[in-house]
C-alpha cells in the first residue's frame, strides 16, 4: 500500500502539538545549543552548561556527547536546510579524527579533556568502551549522509572496522564492553586494571551497547550498504530480540558471556539494592529499543518480519502496562519483578528526560502502525501534556533533566553535561514532526522536510502492512 494511502490514527490535538514542537524545537532547543556548544578555540563542543546557558569553567569531553552533537546537528540540517546547523555537525569531524580518535592504536577514547587530552575523569584515561565508539559510528555516518564527503564515510568504516576487530566475541556472541587502551578486552581477572567509576559493570555484556551498536550500524548501513556490515547489523537485531528481550517484554540489562542474565532476584535486600545498575527493568530502554529494531529491520529491507514488529508491540505494552504513572503522566525510570511477583513493582519513580523524549517518539510510532488502537494516540497525547507541563523549560529553554513532578531541583539543574546533550529531545521532536505533519505542509515546507516526510510515511506504511499479518 503506497504511503499516501495508510490510514492515520487521530491523535487528540494533533495539530496543536505539531505547532507546539515546530515553534519549541527551534528557538527553544537546537538554537540554544547551536552555536553556543561549538568550542571555536579547541574544537569539538562544550559538555557542561548552565541552568541559564553559561559554558561552565571545568569541561570535559566524552565521545558520547560529541558524537551525538554531530548526529543531532547533522539531522536538523537534513530536516530543515540550515546552514548553521550544517556548519555546526561538519566542525565536530576535526576533534573526533584528531583527539578523540587513537592515533596509534585506533579506537575513539571514551574521555578526554577540554584541549583533547588524557584526563582521569571518572578513571578513563585512555580506555575505550564499545558503548562510545558505537555512538562515533553513528555520529560520522549521519555526517556523511549531509555531506557525502568521501573521508566522513571512510573514518565510519575504520570506526566499524576498529569495532569489528577488537570488541566482537566471534566464540558467544555480542560484543565486549570493556577495552584497554590498546583495544584489547578485558575483565575482573585481567592483568589489565581500569580505575574508571563503572567497573561494576565489568566483565558482563551488557543490553545498552548492543541496543546503541544497533542503532549505529542501521545509521551506517543507511548509507554503506555493505554485505558484512548486514550481516552485523542482521545479527544484532536477532541477538536483541530473541535473547536480550524477556517475553514479557523487558529487557536484561546484563549477562555473563554465555548470554545467562544476571539476576539478583534471590539475593538479600542489600545486595540487590547494591547492585540496582545491573538488574532492573528500564522502560526507557526497552521502548526506545523496540523503535530502533523496527528501524533496523526496515533499512535492511526485511519483508514481514512480524517477529520483531510484534516485540517491539510488547515492549511498548508492557511499559504502558507497568511503568505509566497513572496519577501525572509521564514513565518512571525503573520496575522490578520480585521472586513471586507476576508484576512488575516500581523501585525508581523519577523520569529522567530521555526516556520522556523516547516516549514521545515511539507511542507516536505505535499509534501510527496500529491505527484502529485507541491506546497509542491516547497515551502519546497525554506524554506529551506532562512533557510540556513538567519537562520543557519555557522559561530558558530546551528540557529539564528530570520530571519536576519528581525532581523539581532540575528546574536550577545544568542543561548540559557528559550524558546530556539534544540527542534524544532533537531526534523524538523531529521524528513527532514528521508523524504529526499534514501532507498540505509536508508539500510547501522549505529545506528538505517533504522528502523526510515522504520516507517517514513509507516507513509507517511498510510497518502498517506487516501489522496486518499478525494473528
Amino acid at each position: 500500500m503506497p504511503f499516501e494511502e495508510t490510514k492515520r490514527a487521530e491523535i487528540k490535538d494533533g495539530k496543536k502539538i505539531f505547532e507546539q514542537i515546530s515553534s519549541y524545537i527551534g528557538k527553544d532547543l537546537l538554537d540554544r545549543w547551536y552555536p553556543l556548544a561549538v568550542d571555536k578555540e579547541h574544537g569539538g563542543y562544550f559538555t557542561d552548561i548552565s541552568c541559564d546557558w553559561k559554558i561552565l569553567p571545568v569541561q570535559h569531553k566524552m565521545i558520547v556527547t560529541q558524537a551525538r552533537y554531530v548526529w543531532t546537528a547533522s539531522k536538523a540540517a537534513l530536516m530543515f536546510g540550515s546552514d548553521a546547523y550544517a556548519d555546526a555537525a561538519k566542525h565536530g569531524y576535526d576533534f573526533l579524527r584528531n583527539f578523540m580518535w587513537d592515533q596509534k592504536n585506533g579506537g575513539f577514547y571514551q574521555m578526554r579533556d577540554y584541549r583533547g587530552q588524557v584526563c582521569d575523569f571518572l578513571g578513563f584515561f585512555d580506555e575505550k568502551r564499545t558503548y562510545g565508539n558505537a555512538f562515533a559510528v553513528y555520529g560520522l555516518a549521519a555526517l556523511y549522509e549531509l555531506t557525502h564527503d568521501w573521508k566522513v564515510l571512510d573514518f565510519a568504516r575504520e570506526g566499524f572496522k576498529w569495532i569489528e576487530d577488537h570488541a566482537c566475541d566471534r566464540k558467544q556472541k555480542g560484543y565486549f564492553q570493556f577495552l584497554a587502551p590498546d583495544g584489547t578486552p578485558f575483565n575482573a581477572s585481567s592483568s589489565y586494571k581500569t580505575k574508571a567509576y563503572d567497573d561494576v559493570e565489568l566483565g558482563y555484556k551488557d543490553q545498552n551497547s548492543s541496543i546503541h551498536l544497533l542503532e549505529a550500524y542501521t545509521e551506517l548501513y543507511k548509507v554503506w550498504p555493505d554485505s558484512q556490515l548486514k550481516q552485523k547489523l542482521t545479527d544484532l537485531l536477532a541477538l536483541i530480540r530473541d535473547v536480550i528481550t524477556t517475553k514479557k517484554g523487558h529487557m536484561n540489562l546484563f549477562f555473563h558471556n554465555d548470554w545467562t542474565p544476571l539476576s539478583f532476584r534471590d539475593v538479600p535486600k542489600e545486595i540487590r539494592e547494591k547492585n540496582y545498575r545491573l538488574d532492573h527493568v528500564s522502560f526507557g530502554h526497552d521502548y526506545e529499543t523496540g523503535f530502533l529494531m523496527l528501524e533496523a529491520s526496515h533499512v535492511l529491507g526485511l519483508k514481514d518480519d512480524t517477529a520483531t514488529l510484534s516485540t517491539a508491540k510488547r515492549m511498548v505494552d508492557h511499559a504502558i502496562e507497568n511503568g505509566w504513572d497513572k496519577e501525572n503522566g509521564g514513565f518512571f525510570d525503573a520496575g522490578y519483578y520480585f521472586a513471586g511477583d507476576a508484576r512488575c513493582t516500581i523501585i525508581q519513580s523519577t523520569k529522567n528526560w530521555w526516556a520522556q523524549a523516547e516516549a514521545l517518539n515511539v507511542l507516536l510510532l505505535m499509534a501510527r502502525i496500529f491505527p484502529d488502537n485507541k491506546v497509542y494516540p491516547e497515551y502519546f497525547s497525554r506524554q506529551w501534556q506532562y512533557v510540556d507541563r513538567y519537562l520543557l523549560d519555557h522559561e530558558n529553554g530546551d528540557w529539564f533533566e528530570g520530571g519536576l513532578d519528581k525532581e523539581p531541583h532540575f528546574k536550577t539543574g545544568p542543561k548540559g553535561h557528559i550524558w546530556k546533550c539534544n540527542y534524544h529531545t532533537g531526534r523524538a521532536m523531529m521524528n513527532c514532526m514528521k508523524m504529526l505533519a499534514e501532507d498540505g505542509f509536508a508539500l510547501t515546507k522549505e529545506g528538505k522536510f517533504r522528502k523526510l516526510k515522504e520516507d517517514s510515511d513509507e516507513f509507517i506504511s511498510h510497518w502498517q502492512n506487516t501489522a496486518r499479518k499478525i494473528a
